[in-house]
C-alpha cells in the first residue's frame, strides 16, 4: 500500500491531469442531448394522431419517443450500423475503412460513424465535419454508452434524424410520407424511412426519386439474404411505390391543438376524444356551416361529453369558414349571450325548495317590470300554463315572473354553484332580463352544468340515494385524468334528484325541429332532454342536450357578434344536436329517484296540490319538497241556482235550490287571454239581479269620449303630448287592466289614469277589472 501511495506522490501531476481527464469525460456530456423545439402533438383516446402544431423552428419534430417499431429498428441497424449492439460507441474496423477510402480518393466517400455517433452529432447540430469533430463524436459517444442504454440511443436517433425538407424524427416522417403511424407502415415503408436520413438534403421524397428507390430496394435486397424477410414480402415490396409528395398532417381537432397548445406547448398529448365521432361532426359541422353561410351565419361550435366519466368525446370549436370569418376562433370556451338557455336551471330551483309543483299554473299575460317590457317570443300570451309547458316552450314572460316570485339573488346564488365563469356581475347588473339572455356563459360552462344534473340522477340510483360531493367538477381532455366526484353524503350537492328528473321530463317534451315532430311513435327515437336559446337581435342560438349517457351542445352564431334573421335555436342550433345524438349510441331513460319523491293528489287544471275544492284530481310523484306547496288558489266554492247560470244567496232562492258548486277561476288579466286559447273556460256566473247584498260593479270612461278624433298638441321642441286616458270604477280599490290594440300598456289601483302616445289612426282601448269586467271604447288619432 505504501509503495502504491509512493507511486502515486511520484507522479502527482500524471495522476492530476488522469483525473482532470475523467471528470471531464464524465461530464462532458450534457444531461440533455437534444434542445430544439418539438411540435404539440394531440392523439384520440386510441393514440390516433388528430392533430399537430409544427415547432417553434419551422420543423415537423415531434416529441421524443422510446419506443421503436421492430420494423423500422431492424431495417436501420441493418442500413447504419448492423453491430450496433457489440460496439461500445464507435466501430474501429468501419472507421479504418472509411478513413483508407477517404484518404485513397482524397474526399470523403464514406463515413465510419456507427449510430451513436449520429446522436452525437445530430445532438451537437452543424459542427463541421473535420477530423477533429469526428474525434470528439467518438469520446462523446463512448459516454453516452456508458451512460445509456442501447435502446434509448435508438431512440434518441429515431426522434431527432433528419428525414428531409423540414421533417425531423421518424414519427413525423411516418406521417408526413405515408400518411399513418410508423407502427403500421409495411417493410418497404419502414426501409424508405431507414434510407432517408443518410442523405436528407439530397434525396427526398419528390426529388431523385431513382437514388431513392435504388437505395431502399438494395435494403430490402439486403433483408432478404439474411432472411430476415421471405421472398413473398421482398417481392411485394419492391412493387410498392415511393411517396411523391408529404401528405399534410391530420387536423380534425385543430381548435382542441390550439386550446392544448397553451398549456402543453411541444409535447405529446393522448386525449380523451374519439376520433371516429370527431370526423363525424367535423362533417355535420361542415355541411351545415355551406347552409347557414348563405344567411350570412359563419360560425358554429359542437362539445360532446361523456356523462359518466366526463371526458369530452368530441371537440369542434369552429366551422371551417375563412379567416375573414374569424376560423380561428375557439367559440366553445368564449362567452356569449345565453337566450333561454338558463331556463331549466331556474325551474330545477324553485322545485328544489318547494316554491311550485312541476304543473303549477304560471301566468302568461303581458307584463312589466319597471322600464322592463318582456315579450313571448311569437308575440302572444296563454294567460296561464302549466310551468312544465313554460318550460318546454320557453315561453319569456312565464319565465321572468317565476323569476321575479323566485327571487333574483336567489336564483343568482344557484347560478354561482353552477360555477359559470362568465358571471362576472352581482344580481342587479342582470336584473331580471338574466333569465332571458342578459347574462353571459359558454359553451363548455353550459354542457358542464347539464352533465353534472345527468350525473346527480345517475350516481343517486348507483349509490342507494346518495350524492356525490364534487358532482359539478370540470369535464377532462385529457386521457391519463380520471374526473375526481369526491365523496359520498346524504346531502343533495345542489339540487336533488327529483327536481333535476323532473326538469328532464320537461325537457324531453321540447318540440323536436322539421323531420323529429313525430319522434314518440318510433322505437328507436332517442329519449333527450334538451333545451335552446336564442339571444336577443338574433346574435346566438344554442341547443344543448343530455340523456342518461352522454351530453351534446351546440352554438350557431357570428363570432362577431353580428345577428342575423333566423338565427334561432330550434331551427339553426337544434338540427345540428339531433344529427350528433344520431351518432351516439342509444340511451335508456333515467331512472326515476324515488326516495326523493312523493305521491300525492293534485288538481288536473291547476297543477297545485288537491284543495278540498278541487274534485278532478290525480294521483303523481312530486319532489318531497313539493309538500309545502299551496293547495289550489283557483277553485272557489260558490252558490248557484239549479240551471248554474246565475250566482245566488239566501236573498234570492230558496235553501233548498241554492247548488254548492266548485268552480275554476282565474285572475281576470289571466282570463282574459286564457280563455283565448282554452274556448272550455267557464267565467265566474253573475249574481242574479234579485239578489241582495252583491254589489253591482260598474264601470265608465271618463275620457276618450266614444268615437272621438283627438289631435295631440304639440310642445315648443315639436313633442307631441301625451294622451291620458281616464276611467271610473265603482270600486275605486279595485286594480284594472288596460289595453290598446289588444296591447297591454299597464294597470292601474286607486286612481283609474294612464298616459300613452298613440300613433295617428284608429285604436280599440279595452279595460278589464279584477273581477272579469270589461268595457270598450273606440277613438281615432288625427294630424
Amino acid at each position: 500500500m505504501n509503495k502504491i501511495i509512493g507511486y502515486i506522490k511520484k507522479r502527482k501531476l500524471r495522476f492530476s491531469i488522469l483525473a482532470i481527464l475523467l471528470v471531464a469525460y464524465y461530464f462532458c456530456l450534457p444531461k440533455q442531448l437534444f434542445k430544439s423545439p418539438t411540435s404539440t402533438v394531440i392523439t384520440s383516446s386510441t393514440n390516433e394522431l388528430i392533430g399537430a402544431k409544427i415547432a417553434a423552428d419551422g420543423q415537423w419534430r415531434f416529441p421524443h419517443n422510446d419506443s421503436i417499431p421492430k420494423k423500422f429498428k431492424t431495417c436501420i441497424l441493418q442500413f447504419e450500423d448492423e453491430y450496433f449492439y457489440k460496439h461500445p460507441g464507435f466501430n474501429p474496423i468501419s472507421i479504418f475503412k472509411a478513413l483508407k477510402d477517404n484518404l485513397t480518393s482524397g474526399t470523403v466517400k464514406r463515413g465510419g460513424s456507427t449510430l451513436t455517433q449520429q446522436v452525437i452529432r445530430l445532438s451537437r447540430q452543424g459542427k463541421p465535419r473535420t477530423y477533429l469533430e469526428k474525434l470528439k463524436e467518438l469520446i462523446l459517444a463512448t459516454r453516452l454508452e456508458l451512460r445509456d442504454s442501447k435502446e434509448n440511443i435508438l431512440a434518441y436517433y429515431s426522434s431527432n434524424a433528419p428525414f428531409g425538407g423540414n421533417v425531423v424524427g421518424l414519427d413525423a416522417a411516418s406521417w408526413r410520407y405515408f400518411n399513418r403511424s410508423a407502427y403500421n407502415l409495411s417493410w418497404a415503408e419502414s426501409a424508405t424511412l431507414a434510407v432517408l436520413p443518410n442523405a436528407p438534403s439530397l434525396i427526398y421524397p419528390g426529388k431523385n426519386e431513382n437514388k431513392l428507390l435504388n437505395k431502399r430496394n438494395r435494403l430490402l435486397k439486403k433483408l432478404l439474404e439474411k432472411n430476415i424477410i421471405d421472398s413473398l414480402t421482398y417481392n411485394l415490396s419492391i412493387a410498392e411505390g415511393i411517396p411523391q409528395k408529404p401528405y399534410p398532417l391530420p387536423q380534425i381537432a385543430s381548435h382542441l391543438l390550439q386550446k392544448l397548445s397553451k398549456s402543453y406547448e411541444g409535447e405529446f398529448i393522448k386525449t380523451t376524444i374519439d376520433a371516429s365521432l370527431q370526423t363525424h361532426v367535423n362533417k355535420i359541422v361542415k355541411h351545415h356551416h355551406a347552409v347557414l353561410s348563405q344567411n350570412q351565419i359563419h360560425n358554429a361550435a359542437v362539445l360532446v361529453l361523456d356523462v359518466k366519466t366526463r371526458q369530452v368525446l368530441a371537440y369542434v370549436g369552429n366551422t371551417p369558414t375563412s379567416k375573414k370569418h374569424q376560423k380561428h376562433v375557439d367559440i366553445i370556451d368564449k362567452p356569449r349571450s345565453t337566450g333561454s338557455i338558463l331556463k331549466p336551471f331556474l325551474y330545477a330551483a324553485m322545485l328544489d325548495t318547494g316554491d311550485m309543483l312541476p304543473h303549477t299554473l304560471v301566468a302568461d299575460v303581458p307584463s312589466q317590470f319597471g322600464s322592463y317590457n318582456p315579450e313571448n317570443f311569437n308575440k302572444t300570451y296563454d294567460g296561464a300554463i302549466p310551468a312544465s309547458k313554460a318550460l318546454s316552450r320557453s315561453l319569456n314572460v312565464p319565465s321572468v315572473r317565476m323569476l321575479q316570485e323566485f327571487g333574483l339573488d336567489r336564483f343568482y346564488h344557484y347560478l354561482k354553484a353552477l360555477q359559470l365563469k362568465d358571471l362576472k356581475y352581482n344580481a342587479n347588473h342582470y336584473g331580471l332580463s338574466l333569465i332571458l339572455g342578459g347574462a353571459e356563459s359558454n359553451l363548455w360552462d353550459l354542457c358542464k352544468s347539464y352533465a353534472a344534473l345527468a350525473s346527480t340522477i345517475n350516481h343517486f340510483s348507483e349509490t342507494s340515494s346518495e350524492y356525490y360531493s364534487n358532482e359539478f367538477c370540470e369535464p377532462t381532455l385529457m386521457a391519463s385524468e380520471i374526473v375526481d366526484f369526491g365523496n359520498i353524503q346524504s346531502e343533495k350537492t345542489l339540487f336533488d334528484a327529483a327536481s333535476i328528473y323532473l326538469t328532464f321530463e320537461s325537457l324531453k317534451k321540447v318540440n323536436r325541429p322539421e323531420g323529429n315532430e313525430n319522434w314518440e311513435f318510433f322505437d328507436s327515437s332517442k329519449q333527450i332532454a334538451w333545451k335552446t336559446g336564442t339571444s336577443f337581435g338574433f346574435r346566438d342560438a344554442w341547443a344543448i342536450g343530455t340523456t342518461k349517457d352522454y351530453v351534446v351542445g351546440v352554438w350557431v352564431g357570428n363570432a362577431d357578434g353580428e345577428g342575423r334573421p333566423g338565427l334561432v335555436g330550434v331551427q339553426t342550433a337544434a338540427p345540428i344536436l339531433f344529427e350528433v345524438f344520431d351518432l351516439l349510441p342509444q340511451s335508456c331513460w333515467f331512472n326515476k329517484p324515488f326516495d326523493e319523491m312523493q305521491k300525492i293528489n293534485i288538481c288536473k287544471q291547476s297543477g297545485h296540490r288537491a284543495s278540498p275544492n278541487c274534485h278532478d284530481t290525480e294521483p303523481v310523484f312530486v319532489q318531497q319538497s313539493g309538500l309545502k306547496t299551496k293547495p289550489c288558489p283557483y277553485h272557489v266554492l260558490i252558490h248557484v241556482d239549479k240551471n248554474e247560470s246565475y250566482q245566488v244567496n239566501a236573498s234570492c232562492e230558496k235553501l233548498s235550490n241554492i247548488k254548492h258548486k266548485s268552480w275554476f277561476v282565474l285572475p281576470p288579466l289571466m282570463a282574459y287571454y286564457y280563455k283565448t286559447k282554452n274556448p272550455f273556460y267557464k267565467p265566474l256566473p253573475k249574481f242574479r239581479n234579485d239578489c241582495l247584498g252583491e254589489q253591482v260593479i260598474s264601470m265608465e270612461f271618463i275620457y276618450p269620449k266614444e268615437n272621438n278624433s283627438i289631435f295631440l298638441p304639440k310642445d315648443f321642441d315639436g313633442i307631441s303630448n301625451d294622451m291620458i286616458l281616464k276611467i271610473a270604477h265603482s270600486k275605486p280599490e279595485s286594480t284594472l287592466f288596460w289595453y290598446i290594440n289588444e296591447t297591454y300598456i299597464g294597470n292601474t289601483k286607486d286612481i283609474h289614469e294612464i298616459a300613452i302616445l298613440p300613433k295617428q289612426g284608429k285604436h280599440t282601448l279595452t279595460v278589464v277589472d279584477e273581477f272579469g269586467n270589461e268595457a270598450k271604447r273606440y277613438f281615432e288619432i288625427t294630424k
